[in-house]
């Protein structure tokens, strides 16, 4: 007699050959990187656990708001010098990971159930921390010196 309730309803949840990475781990990226880091990097682990579509596209916008909230806070706190602007980038980003890290839950248990291994975020997340890092940067010290 097969019972459907014990059927596992995980298998087949997970398609993907690359491996994911730690959620915990995309705040470092967050905070030395910023958004468009974190961002980026979240929306690629979304694909690795098979997140869908529209989550990722929510997940995109959720980022791209964010930017600018972060480019706003940067380039109005860059005026005092004491680093502020850097500070305020820093805890939207930080708050934005805690959002995109939300939507990527239910996938990640499911491959927390299936004894799934993680992949390390060492050379991603550095080479996301220094190229979108400085494009944020960047924008937001062109973005304080026209206002």
């Amino acid at each position: 007699m097969s019972d459907e309730l014990l059927r596992p309803t995980v298998q087949g949840l997970i398609g993907t050959s690359e491996k994911p990475w730690r959620l915990t781990s995309q705040a470092y990226v967050a905070f030395f990187g910023g958004v468009l880091a974190s961002t980026t990097i979240a929306v690629v682990n979304a694909r690795r656990l098979g997140v869908p579509p529209d989550k990722r596209r929510l997940m995109m916008l959720v980022g791209g708001l964010a930017f600018v909230a972060a480019v706003v806070v940067g380039a109005l706190l860059a005026d005092d010098g004491t680093g502020a602007a850097r500070l305020g980038a820093r805890v939207v980003a930080v708050v934005a990971i805690l959002l995109l890290i939300r939507l990527q839950q239910p996938m990640d248990r499911a491959f927390v159930l299936r004894n799934g291994e993680y992949g390390s975020l060492w050379g991603p997340g550095l080479l996301a921390v220094f190229t979108l890092g400085l494009v944020e940067v960047l924008v937001i010290v062109a973005l304080a010196g026209a206002l």
